[in-house]
């Protein structure tokens, strides 16, 4: 039970590395391979969760010594292969073992180069579950750009007709916010101190350490009584700002959002899955990980900065989803709306507005990889997306329309579905934000309200366009069938959480909410060090 974590990460990995030594014409073994190694990750999750303790913070800690170096007069690098999960990445933990089982079943019709395929899922698997459990910042940062390099061939190779454009721009736009966080890592390796050594200094990526300003090194960077000479704000002010541009390009947020709706359209199905349901969580995740807890003050300078980028991106997201013709561009578009949320909760630094978001990351999660396999479904019976080619869908394909409402309805934020818990939680955190702390205007909130008239616009006039009145298809295709045993083993189970999770919240609040109050609690209190 000590190296579950471990086990979890490395498994994909070593199944990638088989993959690689077995001759390329055996496409079953890869298929059942994958799923294998998957099943294994369900395993494991159970154990995980069994051996979870609800309340005791950070848990089934993995701490070894990675990388030491001493370098001169500027002292020694101390990075540790720290892995641990606590109430922020057990949800994404869960909701990545899931998905990706869901992605390798929704892959099992990929018609090329199935080595390549399966062996880079399998990367992107490990990279992604490493990702979530790195409490040392370096090894955080190595599995990040891990993902960058299976992601970018997964839709470069297997993607539509215009995959290298999108590729490319996917692959530049990360790297660029990749490069804000490595700036921001290098000045926290030159500021921090590993509290457990006295005679040198010894610098460490420790999130943990990094987390109390007792650590950082008097006249570094990041101390708070250095000479301002980074212009109107001090450097520690730049570091946020720096790590909120990187982090908002993953998440994404307008306007650096560009990249994600050319990327969904073109990317297979089984990408666009992950892509939405996990690689976006990145962006919400790095903030209340990494840039709120080491940079409180920064956190505290910005809310109203936060909160307008989420409040922006709600409604721009949503206008755009209005304005869609193509059902994945549409789907899109609706993630960066719904993405809105998660910042607008960060930004409120409230016990209520944290664990919304964290919910909302977990919801989204499980309502886009429904949204993205539902378009796949369609796009593999008649190779077309654009809404305007399909009316009367509903008297043809009767599960499938089904699917479709659960999907859109939980999408939609409707009360019973997962999706309406976490926007509660948000807007319950701004309007409280702004009665206790101040940190957001009152209009933010009532603004982004708007974003849930728009969704239902969006999504109600999608299903009154595609699958009521009366049936006709627009393009030759033959006769359209309904979903069958391998389409139900996909949507059936992401149908179940979006109503399970909605309607009894608590089976995952009550591993969120520890650690939302806990994350308040200690971001006034190191806020305050830095602004008795």
């Amino acid at each position: 039970m000590s190296h579950l974590l471990s086990y979890l990460i490395f498994i994909p990995f070593v199944g990638a590395l088989v993959a690689l030594l077995i001759p390329a014409n055996r496409i079953n073994f890869f298929k059942q391979l994958t799923l294998g190694v998957s099943i294994i990750q369900l395993i494991l999750l159970v154990l995980i969760l069994s051996a979870y303790k609800i309340n005791a913070g950070v848990q089934l800690a993995e701490n070894i010594p990675w990388i030491t170096l001493q370098l001169g007069s500027w002292g020694s690098l101390h990075a540790e292969y720290f892995v641990a999960i606590d109430g922020l990445s057990l949800p994404m933990v869960a909701l990545s073992v899931v998905i990706m089982a869901i992605a390798v079943i929704s892959s099992w019709n990929i018609e090329k180069n199935h080595k390549g395929y399966f062996t880079l899922l399998l990367i992107l698997n490990g990279a992604i579950i490493g990702s979530f459990c790195a409490l040392d910042f370096l090894l955080f940062y190595v599995f990040f750009e891990f993902m960058l390099l299976p992601m970018y061939f997964l839709i470069g190779i297997w993607g539509g007709p215009r995959r290298e454009y999108a590729s490319i721009k996917f692959f530049l736009y990360t790297l660029l916010g990749s490069i804000f966080i490595l700036i921001v890592l290098v000045a926290s390796y030159l500021s921090i101190k590993d509290p457990a050594t006295s005679n040198e200094v010894v610098h460490t990526l420790n999130v943990l350490h990094m987390q109390n300003p007792d650590n950082i090194i008097p006249g570094s960077l990041l101390d708070v009584d250095t000479e301002d000479q980074y212009g109107p704000y001090s450097f520690r002010m730049w570091a946020f700002l720096l790590l909120f541009i990187g982090f908002a390009i993953k998440l994404p947020a307008v306007p650096l959002h560009t990249w994600l709706p050319d990327a969904h359209v073109e990317a297979p199905t089984a990408i666009s899955v992950i892509l939405a349901a996990l690689l976006l969580k990145f962006g919400g995740y790095g903030l209340l990980r990494f840039a709120y807890p080491i940079f409180p003050d920064g956190a505290i300078e910005f809310a109203w900065m936060v909160g307008f980028v989420g409040v922006l991106s709600i409604i721009y997201g949503a206008l755009n989803a209005l304005a869609s013709k193509d059902l994945k561009r549409l789907i899109a578009y609706s993630s960066v709306s719904h993405m809105g949320f998660v910042l607008l909760g960060v930004a409120s630094a409230t016990a209520e507005g944290a664990g919304g978001a964290v919910y909302q990351m977990f919801s989204h999660g499980i309502i886009s990889a429904m949204l993205f396999l539902i378009a796949g479904v369609l796009y593999d019976r008649t190779h077309d997306r654009l809404i305007a080619n399909y009316s009367g869908l509903a008297s043809k394909m009767k599960s499938y329309t089904a699917f479709v409402l659960i999907a859109f309805f939980a999408s939609m934020g409707l009360p019973g579905f997962a999706g309406f818990i976490g926007e509660v939680l948000v807007f319950f955190g701004a309007f409280q934000s702004h009665a206790i702390n101040g940190l957001i205007p009152i209009w933010m909130p009532i603004v982004a309200t708007s974003g849930l008239l728009l969704g239902a616009g969006y999504f109600l006039w999608t299903i009154q366009r595609m699958f009521y009145g009366p049936y006709s298809i627009r393009i030759h295709v033959p006769e359209l069938t309904d979903i069958n045993s391998r389409e139900y083993i996909m949507l059936l189970p992401l149908a179940v959480a979006a109503l399970l999770f909605g309607i009894l919240p608590q089976l995952l609040m009550k591993y969120i909410n520890p650690f939302a109050s806990e994350w308040v609690e200690e971001l006034f209190k190191h806020a305050s060090f830095f602004n008795p």
